[in-house]
């Protein structure tokens, strides 16, 4: 090949490679334009709030939240919207527990969460109050979804607490572990926004794969209920605990009773209950040790169950209560057992079959809550079943725990 077919050759070369990079570009430029727009991720309105005590007293109230990504948690606080105050934790977190100052008082205390992009909008709760306290308790709420509240803010409760179930199983695609608990705050965010929420444990809040016609051969529930504890911000262990109102002479006391007759196998739900347990030494310390005049015992187990296995002996510190509340039954009933105190059964869902309480003395397949109102300084307190249409079932006056009770 002489000297001028070879510049030929170099220079069609040449060409071709111009041609193949402008090909290349124009496919490249084409591709952009038939892709869909994908905008920069941007950080959306906190709006899964929910307000809880972690303390054993009203002192600090915990503002919880979630974000997408991990960020410093930040609660701006004031009696106004004007906001005012700020408590700042810097550690990056998804899921965010501040405590901020509470207690009681007259008015509303308001609050913002996040920062930046990433903020919800202003919300308030109520302060506890000096003169009279209400206090509503649900049960059963996995199985009541879409459930209308609206009778039960109209009674307008500074605390909301659970007997229980509050999810159907720590299992369902798309709600495994704490985001069944996510979902719950989903499904009604002006409550749980609005009130400070203390629940406890129920077997559903911890069931990690379905029950089953028989034991398996792996655990079916977690024992230790570490979503739930992950999830709320609680007093105590968290899984038991206590909670006390010294103005209304008041102490609430959660218990892990459920499924009692499962211990020992793959269907053991609940922590030890026997009467050489530690949560019945601890019930027991507890209830000897509280010096208020109105006791309410929380828990998901049916009365005569746990009064066989433990020969009388639970009933024998129940005694000691103004009043029990379990979740246990789906329906509304309240038993006066001899020796023991005011029980009530509560269910969300509360029109299942009814198995009741030998001493029972009222009872409906009815949607229900309990709501207790308490008058400082008075010598009894309210107990009602309410349906969820806002009617009164059932209503009776619970006196004073007397000085011998204490």
């Amino acid at each position: 090949m002489n000297t001028g077919e070879t510049g030929r050759v170099k220079e069609r070369l040449a060409k071709d490679r111009i041609l193949a990079i402008d090909s290349a570009m124009t496919r490249f430029f084409r591709l952009l334009l038939v892709l869909p727009f994908v905008a920069p991720l941007s950080a959306a309105p906190v709006k899964r709030i929910w307000l809880s005590h972690s303390t054993g007293d009203p002192s600090e109230l915990v503002v919880n939240w979630e974000t997408a990504a991990p960020s410093a948690s930040v609660v701006e606080f004031g009696d106004g919207p004007e906001l005012g105050k700020t408590v700042i934790l810097e550690t990056p977190a998804t899921r965010h527990q501040v405590s901020i100052p509470f207690g009681h008082g007259a008015g509303r205390l308001h609050y913002r969460v996040g920062r930046g992009d990433e903020v919800s909008s202003i919300h308030s709760v109520k302060r506890y109050p000096k003169d009279e306290l209400r206090i509503a308790v649900v049960a059963d709420w996995g199985y009541a979804p879409d459930r209308d509240f609206s009778a039960l803010l109209l009674d307008d409760p500074h605390l909301l607490l659970s007997a229980g179930d509050n999810v159907p199983s720590l299992h369902e695609p798309g709600r495994e572990g704490t985001r069944a608990f996510a979902a719950l705050i989903d499904a009604h965010p002006e409550l749980f926004r609005a009130l400070p929420f203390l629940p406890i444990l129920g077997n559903h809040d911890r069931e990690i794969t379905p029950r089953g016609p028989k034991p398996p051969a792996q655990p079916v529930y977690d024992i230790e209920a570490t979503a739930f504890r992950d999830f709320f911000a609680l007093p105590g262990e968290e899984w038991k605990w206590r909670f006390e109102i010294a103005n209304f002479d008041l102490a609430l006391v959660a218990l892990d009773l459920n499924h009692i007759q499962d211990y020992g196998t793959t269907w053991q739900t609940c922590h030890a209950w026997q009467t050489d347990s530690d949560q019945f030494r601890w019930y027991g310390a507890t209830i000897n040790e509280l010096r208020a005049g109105f006791v309410i015992t929380l828990m998901n187990e049916k009365r005569t169950s746990l009064d066989a296995a433990g020969k009388g002996a639970w009933l024998g510190l129940f005694a000691r209560s103004s009043a029990v509340v379990t979740g246990f039954g789906y329906f509304a009933e309240r038993s006066a057992p001899v020796g023991g105190p005011t029980l009530f059964n509560t269910s969300l869902s509360g029109r299942g079959d009814l198995y009741l309480d030998p001493a029972s003395q009222f009872h409906a397949r009815e949607n229900n809550y309990v709501l207790f109102t308490l008058k400082a300084g008075a010598p009894t307190m309210a107990a009602e079943l309410k349906s969820l249409d806002g009617v009164v079932l059932d209503r009776v006056e619970i006196a004073r725990r007397a000085p011998a009770e204490r």
